[in-house]
């Protein structure tokens, strides 16, 4: 039956990450009224159409809104490194940069971006396609690159929410929090938006270069003095510095989310056969609480089951830094689950990132059935070391339990779903 359970997970991940790949998502926004109003005013008037776009979706939004409007005029995009999937238009760069730490090129490409937009008119358009991971692939610091660089990693080491995170980021940023719509002035910018937040809120998605910031100074110094970071002086000037709270050039569409991609792993583990129940879109948590939590959920109904189940959590987990392993929070979540199915045979829990990218590694998330545990005993390996030392990567590719999908082109945040076959 294991076979089986494995099999299905893959099933499932392939179709929820097909259905939810931006190529829809950026036909239907260019198809929509409002972006044919600002073309039209655009056009008429002898303006210019800039594309740009950033994050993990970059390429494949970027490709898509070229298929449906190939008059535009030039256009950069920034991805992450192993994302581009080769040229869409002589007309049209592509920069790979680093994530989930901005590099030097993350640095040249952006201002690169800016050097493009820089000194437009009322009448040109500049078509911003954004999406997850925008927050290390567009910027242009206030402070030192190094000093960024260094906030970055204190950040994502802290076990803080991705809003958080991007509260303090937009601060110490020339191009987040609304700051990229006013360079742009008084050119419209009509943004595009694949969302990795857990209630897409505009601002919040890589922090928001065209979107005004709801968030405050007060909140951004709370959440410094929550984690008990230290930062340098340079950069706690920048955070007592408010962000823009108007950027009346910007519209913002949000046409792809974590929602539709629960939806898709509903649809596809109901093909296969199982009775689908949504737990939630907005799971938010340590990742070993997530999976401990989804481990035990299928323990209780292994024994249960009358009819094959699988329930459906989307949402992103977090990872609070312990060791000096190598992983992510889908792996961290898997493996967590493990102890607490050790031994079902009919049981099984996963997660992946919806990007195809889980952390600092190559696989997209992971798998545990009920012979994981015994595998990593085997091994001479203990589940409540591993996940301490963060190296569920080693541990889930000890048992075959890595999902490697390779990038996917799009970025909704997670799914995690827990199998049951009925009982015999």
């Amino acid at each position: 039956m294991t076979n089986i359970l494995r099999k299905d997970c893959d099933t499932i991940v392939a179709s929820s990450i097909k259905a939810v790949l931006p190529d829809s998502a950026v036909q239907k926004a260019l198809q929509s009224k409002d972006f044919r109003t600002a073309l039209e005013n655009c056009r008429t008037k002898g303006g210019r159409v800039i594309l740009v776009a950033a994050g993990k979706a970059a390429w494949a939004m970027a490709n898509a809104a070229y298929k449906e409007n190939p008059l535009l005029d030039t256009g950069i995009v920034i991805t992450k490194y192993g994302h581009s999937m080769g040229a869409i238009a002589e007309k049209i760069r592509i920069q790979e940069a680093a994530h989930p730490v901005p590099d030097d090129a993350t640095f040249a490409a952006t201002r690169e971006v800016l050097e493009l937009t820089s000194g437009l008119s009322e009448h040109d358009l500049v078509l911003f396609l954004l999406s997850g991971g925008g927050s290390a692939l567009f910027e242009e610091p206030l402070v030192k690159p190094a000093e960024l660089q260094a906030v970055t990693k204190d950040l994502l080491a802290s076990g803080a929410e991705i809003t958080e995170i991007n509260t303090i980021r937009k601060r110490l940023s020339a191009v987040k929090g609304g700051r990229f719509a006013e360079h742009c002035a008084p050119a419209k910018v009509f943004s595009v938006i694949l969302s990795d937040v857990l209630g897409d809120r505009l601002d919040m998605i890589a922090s928001g270069p065209t979107v005004a910031d709801t968030s405050t100074c007060q909140e951004a110094l709370a959440i410094v003095k929550k984690y008990n970071l230290a930062f340098p002086p340079a950069v706690m000037e920048c955070l007592a510095e408010e962000t823009p709270k108007s950027v009346p050039n910007a519209e913002n569409h949000v046409f792809g989310s974590v929602t539709d991609l629960v939806k898709a792993a509903a649809d596809s583990a109901r093909a296969c056969g199982y009775k689908p129940v949504i737990l939630t879109d907005s799971l938010t948590c340590e990742a070993r609480e997530a999976g401990s939590m989804l481990g035990s959920v299928a323990a209780w109904y292994s024994t249960k089951a009358e009819e094959n189940m699988a329930f459906i959590a989307g949402g992103e987990t977090v990872v609070h830094l312990t060791g000096n392993g190598k992983g992510g929070r889908n792996q961290e979540l898997a493996l967590a689950a493990s102890p607490k199915i050790a031994g079902l045979s009919n049981a099984a829990v996963f997660s992946v990132g919806s990007d195809g990218t889980d952390g600092p590694t190559d696989a997209a998330g992971g798998f545990a059935d009920g012979s994981t545990c015994a595998l990593l005993r085997e091994a001479g390996l203990k589940t409540d070391q591993i996940l301490a030392d963060n190296n569920a990567y080693f541990a889930l590719q000890k048992t075959g339990g890595l999902i490697i999908t390779g990038p996917t082109g799009t970025n909704v945040n997670d799914v995690s779903v827990v199998l049951i076959r009925k009982c015999p």
